[in-house]
């Protein structure tokens, strides 16, 4: 079998598309693997379907393919324009292995998207040798695609978190479908407008701002004031984690103002940050070794303790602190 028959199967080229040439440079690591369709092929019309439509002229286009071994493989295309009785001059869309206008095929394109789910877009890009601003032309592409087909009828509790998209005052507010543990909604900032925004969008998915019944969110007067205005039938529910890092953050200030009258309690931050089970033996001497009983620090401690047992009650009531 020739190596351009065996490179046609492999692609799944069918007819009238073939592999004329390949072209194979050891040194620059590449191969170059050239399709065409043979003359007097017809195609069915881009826009109507219509059978038979002939080529009126093409244009050579490149697609980069999954590495053949360590090296690049590319695929070289002449892509042709069709004359259609009904619709007029239209390009063919329908290239082998290929989506318009992309640069690389759909296998390497799925490639990308199976890296990126798993590791930055930077360091894809290195991995695949290619600039991430053309990953993220292929990873907008999907994810816009995926956003059009969303149906947000369903949701009804959501929680809100915002993180730093980068260093500095740079955040992004993301909305998750608990039921379904999803990410439904990513907007800019971390203001009662993402709520609005969230708001908007759950709208122009088939959701209802009026069905949401829970929301999970930190103190932020932003998110609670959001809330209020954009998700009116929601009760709010604190989350665990952010409700603790408060209480620690008072048993730390408690401390830090104690310190300066207590030599003991300086250099034992962290003990006071971690629960009692899960000190080490010189940690756990070291608190023993206190005069808890006197120290304020103690007592800031013993509420943090007790603040956390309610979360391992029973109660309905356990969940939420509002």
């Amino acid at each position: 079998m020739r190596d351009t028959n065996l490179l046609g199967l492999a692609l799944g080229l069918i007819t009238p598309w073939t592999v004329t040439s390949c072209d194979f440079d050891a040194p620059a690591h590449r191969l170059d693997i050239h399709i065409d369709f043979a003359p007097g092929s017809r195609f069915a019309c881009p826009e109507c379907g219509a059978e038979g439509c002939p080529a009126y002229d093409s244009e050579t286009k490149a697609w980069r393919h999954l590495n053949f071994f360590q090296h690049q493989a590319w695929l070289h295309a002449r892509v042709p324009r069709v004359r259609c009785p009904k619709c007029g001059i239209k390009t063919v869309t329908s290239l082998p292995r290929a989506r318009k206008d992309s640069g690389f095929t759909l296998l390497f394109e799925a490639l990308i998207m199976a890296l990126v789910t798993a590791m930055p877009v930077g360091a894809a890009a290195r991995l695949v040798g290619e600039h991430d601003t053309r990953l993220w032309r292929v990873i907008h592409h999907y994810v816009e695609e995926a956003r059009a087909r969303a149906d947000a009828s369903a949701v009804t509790r959501v929680a809100i978190d915002e993180t730093a998209a980068r260093r500095g005052h740079d955040y992004i507010t993301l909305f998750v479908d608990i039921d379904e543990a999803r990410v439904v909604h990513v907007t800019n900032g971390k203001d009662a407008a993402t709520v609005a925004a969230f708001a908007d969008d759950l709208t122009e998915h088939g959701g209802d701002p009026d069905q949401i019944t829970e929301v999970c969110i930190d103190m932020s007067p932003a998110f609670i004031k959001g809330t209020a205005e954009h998700l009116p039938n929601a009760e709010v529910t604190f989350d665990k984690f952010h409700a603790v890092k408060i209480i620690n953050d008072a048993v730390d200030q408690v401390r830090r103002a104690e310190q300066k009258g207590q030599v003991a309690l300086k250099g034992i931050r962290y003990i006071w940050l971690r629960n009692p089970d899960t000190l080490s033996h010189r940690q756990r001497a070291t608190l023993d070794a206190l005069p808890t009983r006197t120290l304020k620090t103690a007592r800031a401690y013993q509420i943090r303790l007790a603040f956390q047992d309610l979360y391992a009650e029973d109660s309905p009531q356990s969940a939420e602190v509002i």
